[in-house]
């Protein structure tokens, strides 16, 4: 099977499950994080390493991206929505 639409299914189906209360999620900088063991991985080739790696917080990665973003929210100056500002001061506060 090609990786695609299909592969996106496990993903949806993990909201779902846990808008129904069947599946968990950690908090994180980032947002919710799904647990490894809630995400179906049933046919393909991927350890639990692997899962746990997929689905870590990569804190120093995303720190490293803030001033590309800030970079880039730049060039909208006085035209981009303030609330986009404070939701990256909060996501930087939250890596430290």
């Amino acid at each position: 099977m090609w990786p695609g639409y299909g592969e996106n299914s496990r993903v949806l189906k993990w909201i779902f499950d846990r808008v129904d209360g069947r599946a968990n999620a950690t908090k994180t900088a980032i947002g919710y994080l799904p647990s490894p063991a809630d995400i179906d991985i049933t046919g393909l080739n991927v350890t639990a390493a692997d899962m746990n790696a997929l689905l870590s917080l990569d804190s120093e990665g995303w720190k490293s991206a803030l001033p590309q973003m800030r970079d880039h929210y730049a060039q909208f100056g006085a035209k981009l929505p303030a609330p986009l500002t404070t939701a990256l001061n909060e996501l930087e506060s939250s890596l430290k």
